[in-house]
């Protein structure tokens, strides 16, 4: 099966996942597509697979003969998509891409107005969605990218490498990615997340990460008696919004610089809640700040009465870099790989994060690949097919050591 033909079975599962709920994986359909892919690397030749009661699949490729001793190596996907977009019922469209915008549908494109690198993919074959959903090659890709090449190498016998794991978590686009998974099972000396970015990036630098949650309690009464009475929850919350840096926010930062990011709201007169993620590559503008949220919210109770705001703030992840620089050697191996397929490396940030970051503060260095795709998280999210086919020969690289 080609690293295509597996992409766009993927993503006929539609696998959102769910931040409300409290199961693991968060979405039943999550085990429906682990089952799948279970079976598949059964079928590919793989060892010791199994998906597990929290919805991890699991994986061997044993070592080739003479090489057990090597260095055991592995490789990272997600099975879920952004719950910003949805996710099931996915149309893709296939564009032999000759330059200008890609119509979507009647209403929507991808215009080069917006996306002026779509252009650099003319004579590309390229997988979009219909306009109605997000495509899934976030971390659809990635799986089909791994699966492809792990089974060119089973068919190949005559490569050698050493010990391959596998690894496809569920909810990684809620920060749970690696919450449940097994790293003495996994067994690998050291990693590689296969998720997002366009085609050539190596990521080992991402965010540090919080969420914030700003309660505010107001006062209700009629407003034909309310004045010097009332505290309008709403209002006093758009105060709190309006006090924060205008300029540091996710449509007016870029490459190292943080934000806050004010991803939901809902309230009424009495009660109103925001819900914020911090970032920062820097971990001590990273501190600065949650501690900037807390002294907002500490002034505003001075003005308006103790405990007209509350706050509450939980980190999520940190920068991997420091648990990758003793390991640089991975990094090089990445690039190598890369040139090898004839991809022009492209070390950057992550302005996000991945399991890998979790992973790696965990003991497993665990830097992140691309898939060669665009626009996640987007019903404007696109792939090319050539840029899988690469990633199939990048990997191939890297899983002989």
């Amino acid at each position: 099966m080609t690293v295509s033909e597996r992409f766009l079975k993927y993503i006929s599962f539609g696998t959102n996942s769910d931040d409300n709920s409290g199961d693991c994986p968060s979405t039943a359909s999550q085990l429906v597509l682990g089952k799948y892919l279970v079976d598949e690397l059964k079928q590919i030749g793989l060892t010791d697979v199994e998906l597990d009661k929290d919805g991890y699949v699991y994986g061997v490729l044993p070592a080739s003969k003479g090489r057990e001793n090597d260095a055991k190596i592995g490789f990272v996907a997600h099975m879920d998509t952004s719950n910003d977009v949805k996710g099931d019922d996915i149309k893709p469209q296939i564009v032999a891409y000759k330059g200008g915008d890609i119509k979507l549908n009647d209403k929507i494109s991808i215009t080069v107005k917006d996306f002026p690198f779509v252009e650099k993919y003319v004579g590309c074959d390229i997988i979009t969605t219909d306009g109605t959903t997000l495509l899934g090659a976030d971390d659809k890709a990635g799986i089909a990218e791994i699966f492809t090449a792990l089974e060119y190498l089973v068919n190949h016998e005559e490569i050698s490498h050493g010990r391959i794991s596998v690894c496809i978590t569920p909810d990684e686009e809620i920060g749970r990615g690696a919450d449940r998974f097994d790293i003495k099972r996994f067994a690998c000396d050291w990693a590689y997340t296969v998720d997002g970015g366009e085609l050539g990036e190596i990521e080992y630098e991402n965010f540090n990460a919080a969420s914030a949650r700003i309660t505010v309690n107001g006062i209700n009464i009629h407003p034909g008696s309310a004045k010097n009475k009332m505290k309008n929850a709403c209002l006093l919350a758009a105060e709190f919004i309006n006090m924060l840096p205008e300029a540091e926010t996710p449509a007016h930062t870029e490459n190292y610089e943080g934000f806050y990011h004010l991803g939901g709201m809902d309230g009424d007169t009495s009660l109103a809640t925001l819900h914020y993620i911090i970032r920062d590559h820097d971990m001590q503008k990273f501190n600065q700040r949650k501690e900037f949220l807390h002294n907002l919210c500490n002034y505003l109770n001075s003005v308006y009465g103790e405990n007209t705001f509350e706050i509450s703030v939980r980190d999520s992840y940190y920068n991997m870099r420091e648990k990758i620089l003793p390991h640089m050697h991975i990094i090089d191996n990445a690039v190598n790989a890369m040139k090898g397929a004839g991809v022009e490396p492209n070390i950057v940030a992550i302005r996000g994060g991945t399991d890998g970051a979790r992973l790696s503060f965990e003991g497993l260095p665990c830097p992140n690949l691309s898939t060669g795709g665009a626009n996640f998280h987007s019903i404007h999210e696109f792939i090319p097919i050539q840029s899988m086919e690469k990633m199939v020969e990048v990997l191939v690289t890297l899983m002989q050591g």
